[in-house]
């Protein structure tokens, strides 16, 4: 499904071993609350989809968990796809494919999930599958990195300067999946077929991951966007966000990490009872 790939998330992640070692997992209690929302918090064997995997970063979350999930994990990127695999994570069949086009058959899961890379996908309504149909917004870059400091305002300036023309979730045209299901009269909304329920429900936890200057650095470097640099510009960008790091004003714990700010945010909906879902995946 490689084809199916921009060409910037084909580089930005070929180097899938380092992109799981330094992005963040989630925590607990906002997955837990999540599979609540979702109605499968307690649910055993229940059916999870998690659409655009990668490493398995959520999918390792949901599989330690009591309900003994049944998850697939649907990852087109050959690299993310076997770093997931390697982890042979109990309950996940991981299994090559994109949101209008993976091996799952209509409406046969119980939630389908997707974390930092909804913004990839831009979905299309008949995209999403199950009954509740879920989506997940988890994102520690753009939007969600959140500057309480001068450092980390640069280093977000910095990685805003890139722009790889790809959408991000900063951009909020993953919010278009639902809202062009909806228009002002009640006739257009049953004559679009809606499949999601309104309104979205939303929420986010603010943390705090204290880090070395170069965990910082390669958290920053996983970032597609960043990977994908070279030459001057990657050594200037480094030299730019080291700088920062370094100023004599920056907070530092006695093991020398910095605090990093971050924002998970995550948003959830149900699909229309009897929503015509496409066949086929």
């Amino acid at each position: 499904m490689s084809s199916n790939i921009p060409e910037s998330a084909i580089k930005g992640f070929a180097d899938a071993v380092s992109y799981d070692s330094h992005r963040p997992s989630y925590p607990f209690e906002v997955v837990d609350d999540l599979l609540a929302k979702l109605q499968v918090r307690g649910v055993n064997h229940a059916r999870i989809v998690d659409v655009g995997a990668g490493t398995g970063k959520l999918s390792e979350l949901l599989a330690a968990r009591d309900e003994d999930y049944e998850i697939i994990a649907v990852e087109p990127h050959e690299e993310m796809r076997a770093q997931c695999a390697a982890k042979r994570l109990r309950g996940v069949k991981v299994v090559d494919g994109v949101a209008n086009n993976m091996p799952v058959r209509t409406q046969s899961a119980d939630a389908v999930v997707v974390a930092q890379a909804w913004h990839w996908h831009v979905f299309s309504q008949d995209c999403v599958l199950g009954q509740p149909a879920v989506l997940t917004a988890k994102d520690n870059a753009p939007k969600s990195w959140e500057p309480r400091t001068a450092w980390e305002a640069i280093m977000k300036a910095t990685m805003w300067s890139h722009n790889d023309n790809q959408p991000r979730f900063r951009h909020e045209k993953w919010r278009q999946v639902f809202e062009k299901q909806v228009s002002s009269s009640p006739f257009t909304i049953q004559a679009a077929d809606p499949l999601f329920s309104l309104p979205l429900g939303e929420d986010s936890v603010d943390l705090v991951h204290w880090l070395s200057p170069e965990a910082i650095w390669g958290r920053f470097r996983s970032l597609s966007q960043i990977a994908v640099l070279e030459g001057e510009e990657l050594v200037l960008d480094k030299k730019k966000v080291f700088t920062a790091m370094s100023a004599p004003d920056v907070e530092k714990n006695d093991a020398g990490e910095l605090p990093l700010h971050s924002r998970v945010v995550y948003v959830w909906s149900s699909a229309v009872p009897g929503a015509p879902l496409k066949q086929g995946g």
